[in-house]
Parts: structure tokens; C-alpha cells; sequence
């Protein structure tokens, strides 16, 4: 009796709580699936399966276009863009991969950190961050292909398959609309939304879709692509983190060296998926090795040993470069010196009196030597109204001994030249375009776009013509390209001064 009492009074103990507990467990569960999905982004839904995903991207569904895709983030500054681009055309061609062309990134916009320090963004965030900002091009009408400055055509047409990112965006994320018409993509307009997702997607936020995409999630501080090594035995680096740093920091990478074509290429888990989306292809020689990139000569390859030479210098477009010429030819009509001053930027604008030392060292050789006056061409970022104080205002105070030359974004030859190539179109008229079947969209339905800013362009290549020689930043990535732009003697043949 007493047993079947004390069960009881246990029972109704329990049953009273019954409902607190329930409604707990109920608020955690709902908390957790929350806090999990935020962290996961605002296109993660936790119960969609890979096949799900796979059914949002047309193309995983069905192959119309019958090519693998090779898909990067870029970041920084255009030298630096360009130089990845230069390593994703390298890159694609040894995966035999159709390359994606992005358009050209706002200069501060994506930041990749610091490789020798181990601190960088991570793949999927790199890539997510250079989607929205390809988006912000797009509704800012400031979007301008890598296609539409650089050369590509340069190649030559059995070199690399490219795609622009406008035609492959619209055809892979299911959108039936021409991307290069700015008008489309307003602010609360539903093509934006599926950009978004679609760019979720691609860029790997929620892992790999089977044979669709594969988003990489190595980057340099735990590799170091090579590709066709000598030494087949040498995996790991000879550039690690140093103990300090891996006390400071509480990082355990390793850096190992990795055949890019074994690794990615036929057999390879990453080869049966349609799009391969790499991080930043950002790569520089560090402490006796390579960033990111270190894929050199390869003797056994003639085919990528040429393709090696051509990427090397990748001229502008025909436009640009006319540009520059004839500003050369009737502006200036002397042999003159070019002067590349980066005082204001990061780092430079700590070195201002050793880079005006350099110039001034250069000058006075020309006077001692040239007819007066001696004819300079200024290519910097300090404004023209704040030359008072510095060297550059000395130099254009004495107008007997020196002729000083400049060009504004303003300026109508630099106007004229932006809207030729707005005209022109390289970017979306070259690569999968015509075979798409689509340059019958581009017949003047579109509106014009801002018009882009192509100053930085026409500089360099009015620097490359520079006789008297040139001087540039120490450390400047713009100061390179000029460089090369002259060792290449583009303007050996304009007859130009």
C-alpha cells in the first residue's frame, strides 16, 4: 500500500514538470539550430543535403555548356590583380580548365593579410567577398573586365579558354538576363538575391557539391603548388613558421609542396567537378621560395614552358596603348624622363625622402648631359596642388631648366580613350561569347555604364616611352609593370620620342 502510494506521488512529481522541461529543451533546440545557421551564413539552411544545393545551380543539372571551370579570388591593388591573373591563366591551362576573367576590384576592396606572417582570409571568405563586390560593381555601373584592359586576345587563340564573369554568372546561376546591362540589377530586385545565393554557393560556404563545385580550401600557408618538380621527394618547404611565430600566434601549419596537376588534375577527386574555385592566386618569392605558386621552366612540358614566356608581359588593349602613345607624340614631342612616385600609399608614404632622393640623383645627371629644358613626365599620387614644399615643387618652380607633364582623370584624351573602350567590349566579346551565341544581345540595347577609370593605364604606358629612362618606387608593384613594359619595348615601333 505504502509501495503503490510512494509510486504515485513520484508520478505526479514528474508530470508537473513535464512542461518547464519541454519548453527548455525546446527553446535550446531552437537557439542552437539559429546560432548554427547564422554562423553558416544568411543562404545556409541546415537540413539542405548536397543534392538539394546541386538542384539550385542549373548547370549542375544538366552539362549545356560541356566545360570544367576554373573560378579565383582576386584582391588589392590592379598590379597585384593582374599578376593573379597571370598565374590563373598558368593554372587553368595546366588542368586544362575554361578560366572565369573577373572584373577589375575596387583598389582597398578585398584584402588577402599577410602570407609570410600566416594571417590570411580563408578561401571561402575570399571568394564570398569578391562575389559581393563583383555585385557592387555591377549595381554601381563601375564594372570593368580584366578582358576589357588586358590583352587577352595577345595569347593567341589556342592558349587558354576564358569565359567572362558577366556570360558565366548569367548562364551558371540560372539568370536569363545579359549581366552587362546595368539596369537590371536594382536595389530589391530578385536577380540579386539569386546572385547572392548562387555566390554562396560557388564559393564554397557550404562545402563541396558532388561533381558541381569544388572549393579549395588550401591556400598559402599550408601549400605551395608546383607543377612538373625536379625533385619529386622534396614535399615539404623549405619555408615554415619559425617557433617564435608558432608560439605567438598558437598555429601549427605546415607548408608542403603539392603537384598541382596530381593533386587537381584527371583521377583527382577536384577533376569531376564542374567549377574548381580556388582563393587568392597572390604569389611571391620569400626567404628562398614562392608564396603561394612556384611553377617555373618546366623542362618536360613545351607546352606550358611557351605558355610561361607569353604570360610574362600581357600588354594592354589596343586602345589603352594608342593612348599613350599619342600622348607621348603630341604633348610632350621630346625625349623625356618618367617619374613614378608613390608617396602616399601604406608603406611609401613612410619613404617619401628616399624616393624623392632617387629622382633628384637622376635629374641632375640629365641636366649635366641634355639640351635644357629637361622634359619629365610626373606619374604620382600626390595632388598637384600639394607639390609646394616637396622636390617636385622645386622642379616645376625653375621652368628654364625643367618641363614638367601630367595627366588628370579628367583630361579628354583619357575621356575619349574610356569611352572607345566602353564601345569596344573586349571583355564580354572574347572567349565562350561568340559560341554562346549571345553577341547578338550586345547590340547597343544596353545603356552606357560610369565611365571606367583607365588613368593608371594610360600612365604606364606613357612611362614605357619614356627615353631619357625612369625612375620608379622601390617596392611599387606599379614601378614593375612599367618595367616590364619597357624591357618588352612596346614603344620601339610608334616612333615615338
Amino acid at each position: 500500500m505504502n509501495f503503490v502510494s510512494f509510486n504515485r506521488s513520484r508520478w505526479k512529481k514528474k508530470a508537473s514538470n513535464r512542461p518547464l522541461i519541454f519548453s527548455i529543451s525546446l527553446i535550446l533546440l531552437v537557439f542552437f539550430f539559429c546560432s548554427i545557421s547564422y554562423t553558416r551564413g544568411p543562404f545556409s539552411v541546415l537540413t539542405i543535403s548536397n543534392k538539394t544545393l546541386k538542384s539550385q545551380l542549373p548547370q549542375c543539372s544538366r552539362d549545356t555548356l560541356g566545360e570544367n571551370f576554373l573560378w579565383f579570388a582576386p584582391h588589392s591593388g590592379f598590379s597585384n590583380q593582374l599578376a593573379e591573373l597571370k598565374n590563373a591563366i598558368l593554372i587553368a591551362t595546366i588542368l586544362n580548365r575554361t578560366l572565369i576573367v573577373p572584373p577589375i576590384l575596387d583598389h582597398h576592396a578585398v584584402a588577402l593579410g599577410s602570407c609570410p606572417k600566416f594571417r590570411v582570409s580563408e578561401p571561402k571568405e575570399l571568394r564570398m567577398a569578391v562575389w559581393n563586390h563583383i555585385i557592387e560593381l555591377l549595381q554601381s555601373h563601375r564594372y570593368v573586365s580584366m578582358g576589357d584592359i588586358v590583352d587577352l586576345a595577345s595569347l593567341g587563340p589556342s592558349t587558354v579558354k576564358t569565359i567572362d564573369f558577366r556570360v558565366f554568372a548569367s548562364l551558371w546561376c540560372g539568370m536569363n538576363v545579359d549581366l552587362s546591362c546595368f539596369d537590371v540589377l536594382k536595389v530589391g530586385d530578385p536577380f540579386l538575391d539569386n546572385l547572392r545565393k548562387c555566390g554562396s554557393l560557388l564559393s564554397g560556404m557550404d562545402g563541396n557539391i558532388d561533381k558541381c563545385v569544388y572549393a579549395l580550401d588550401e591556400d598559402c600557408r599550408t601549400t605551395v603548388w608546383t607543377y612538373n618538380e625536379n625533385d619529386e621527394n622534396k614535399e615539404l618547404d623549405s619555408f615554415q613558421p619559425d617557433e617564435q611565430l608558432q608560439k605567438k600566434k598558437k598555429i601549427s601549419y605546415i607548408r608542403r609542396r603539392r603537384d598541382v596537376y596530381k593533386t587537381l588534375g584527371p583521377g583527382s577527386e577536384a577533376a569531376s567537378a564542374t567549377v574548381l574555385a580556388f582563393g587568392s592566386l597572390f604569389t611571391a618569392p620569400y626567404k628562398g621560395s614562392q608564396l603561394y605558386i612556384d611553377v617555373h621552366d618546366a623542362p618536360r612540358d613545351h607546352r606550358i614552358q611557351s605558355l610561361l614566356q607569353k604570360i610574362e608581359f600581357l600588354p594592354f588593349v589596343p586602345e589603352i596603348m594608342s593612348a599613350g602613345k599619342q600622348f607621348v607624340v603630341e604633348r610632350i614631342k621630346a625625349p623625356f624622363l618618367c617619374a613614378q612616385l608613390r608617396l602616399l600609399d601604406g608603406q611609401f608614404k613612410n619613404h617619401q625622402k628616399a624616393t624623392f632622393s632617387g629622382l633628384k640623383q637622376k635629374v641632375e645627371s640629365l641636366r649635366q648631359k641634355s639640351p635644357l629644358p629637361v622634359h619629365i613626365f610626373v606619374m604620382t599620387d600626390l595632388p598637384q596642388a600639394d607639390w609646394t614644399g616637396s622636390y617636385l615643387g622645386d622642379l616645376a618652380r625653375d621652368s628654364d631648366s625643367y618641363r614638367l607633364y601630367n595627366l588628370q582623370a579628367g583630361n579628354e584624351l583619357v575621356q575619349q580613350t574610356a569611352e572607345k573602350l566602353m564601345a569596344a567590349g573586349h571583355g564580354m566579346r572574347s572567349g565562350f561569347l561568340a559560341s554562346l551565341g549571345r553577341r547578338s544581345t550586345m547590340k547597343n540595347k544596353c545603356p552606357h555604364g560610369i565611365l571606367p577609370d583607365i588613368l593608371l593605364y594610360i600612365e604606364e604606358t606613357i612611362c614605357s616611352c619614356a627615353s631619357l629612362g625612369f625612375i620608379g618606387t622601390a617596392g611599387s608593384t606599379i614601378a614593375e609593370n612599367i618595367q616590364l613594359m619597357r624591357k618588352n619595348g612596346i614603344c620601339s615601333d610608334s616612333g615615338s620620342f
